[in-house]
């Protein structure tokens, strides 16, 4: 999934209104998770979700007692996120962060990592972190080994979008922030939390449209896509209700007591 930085807030922000209508929540599994490699609970935990999109882990962290600030640098994205999240939420880049040493327990980063910069963010979290603090990026992805027809699925969607990222290509992997977060000095802990996920064509369809890949393609070449991709998927899920294999992939960096980090 590594990938050159892009100007990222520009590619979503055309695609908020789908990213936020489709794009699956997390699993419960994760936030157990979170809590275990972390070392804390979210309860009461001051929380810098950065690249916080439209809300989705923001939400989530919101709903198990954590007080996040979410911090994007798309203005539509960021919008979509007001209207639904009762929450501080600050249009600021997550290789600078505008927020003073040691206020944060957890700074967490959902889907985002990999449009940062690997060193400056992760100097920029550690900087924000109390003593006690930790990291932790995830990312939700299809688990295309699970079904024939998901890997199939990816194929014609790697073959159509020259910026497709995924499990299609040869030698992909997850952004390597386990690594980043290693040489900040920190302990890395990680984990894949699989899980499955019901949902209607139509809404993974739009999900489809919301991933960067298809984001930047011209409006025709997405929309035939989408049109192939709806007829492909129709034939393996005639109603119209898919079910789908998904993993989650998270890593976290706790401070090391005395440590550098």
């Amino acid at each position: 999934m590594t990938r050159a930085r892009e100007d990222s807030h520009l590619v979503f922000d055309r695609v908020a209104e789908a990213y936020d209508a489709a794009r699956p929540e997390y699993p419960e599994g994760l936030y157990v998770a979170l809590e275990e490699l972390s070392g804390r609970g979210l309860e009461g935990a001051r929380v810098l979700d950065v690249g916080a999109g439209t809300g989705i882990s923001t939400r989530g962290l919101l709903d198990r007692g954590a007080r996040p600030v979410a911090v994007d640098r798309g203005g539509r994205m960021l919008s979509r996120l007001r209207a639904r999240t009762a929450c501080e939420a600050l249009l600021a880049d997550g290789n600078a962060l505008p927020f003073r040493d040691g206020v944060a327990d957890l700074v967490t980063y959902a889907q985002a990592w990999h449009w940062l910069d690997p060193v400056l963010s992760i100097a920029e979290a550690v900087r924000v972190l109390t003593p006690e603090g930790a990291v932790a990026g995830w990312w939700n992805s299809v688990d295309a080994g699970k079904a024939d027809w998901l890997a199939a699925c990816q194929v014609r969607l790697a073959d159509s979008c020259e910026g497709y990222t995924g499990p299609a290509l040869p030698g992909w992997s997850m952004p390597p922030i386990a690594d980043a977060m290693g040489e900040a000095g920190l302990q890395v802990g990680e984990t894949w939390v699989h899980w499955t996920r019901g949902v209607l064509l139509d809404d993974f369809l739009t999900d489809l449209r919301s991933h960067s890949y298809v984001a930047t393609l011209a409006p025709e070449a997405a929309d035939e896509v989408m049109s192939r991709e709806g007829a492909e998927l129709g034939k393996v899920f005639p109603d119209g209700r898919m079910t789908v294999p998904m993993r989650v992939y998270l890593a976290v960096g706790r401070k090391v007591p005395g440590g550098g980090g």
